[in-house]
């Protein structure tokens, strides 16, 4: 009967041992799926990063690309200004400076088509309603004849690169007249 007993005992401690390690090896198991999970997750989010450097350093290289010329296209304005202003002063119907006029005109031409091809484009806002974006307003002035906040004159040309504001353009905008009050003297 002891032999019997100590049969039973080890069947037990046999029968028991495998379960202890069968409940082991599923939290085992349990662990090594959550930290499986966990790298999954983390190499996810090394990967979604990992994207979005590459595509801001894109960004990054088509607008160094976009905008490279924007400091020289800036230095370049005034000399577009000077030849303007010297057509603007200078008399059409003066024979004696007809061939420099022309010298002007062909000049100015040539340099804005190039400007052009740079994607480089005037903003001429004579007549137009006031933007705050694209005018500096110099100065405003009471006009009956066009709507309140409309450019009258333009000072000076605003240029945009590529869609970007490179320069306002200096503008006088309309305001309504004022109205006229009654005199005193009306009265007496």
């Amino acid at each position: 009967m002891a032999d019997e007993q100590t049969q039973d005992t080890q069947n037990l401690d046999a029968n028991q041992a495998p379960q202890d390690s069968g409940d082991e090896l599923a939290a085992r198991v349990q662990v090594l799926e959550e930290q499986l999970a966990g790298a999954q997750d983390q190499a996810l989010r090394v990967a979604a990063d990992l994207q979005n450097v590459r595509r801001r350093a894109e960004q990054d290289v088509e607008k160094a690309h976009k905008f490279a010329l924007e400091r020289f296209a800036g230095d370049l304005l005034p000399i577009i200004d000077s030849l303007e202003r010297g057509l603007e002063l200078s008399n059409p119907d003066d024979e004696n400076i007809r061939p420099m006029r022309e010298g002007i005109e062909l000049t100015l031409k040539m340099f804005q088509d190039t400007l052009k091809r740079y994607q480089l484009e005037a903003i001429d806002p004579h007549g137009e309603p006031f933007n705050a974006e694209h005018h500096q307003a110099m100065a405003m002035q009471e006009s009956a004849d066009v709507e309140p906040n409309s450019v009258l004159k333009v000072f000076q040309k605003g240029y945009l690169l590529n869609g970007r504001l490179l320069r306002p353009a200096m503008v006088v905008v309309s305001k309504a007249p004022a109205p006229i009050s009654p005199s005193i003297d009306e009265q007496a």
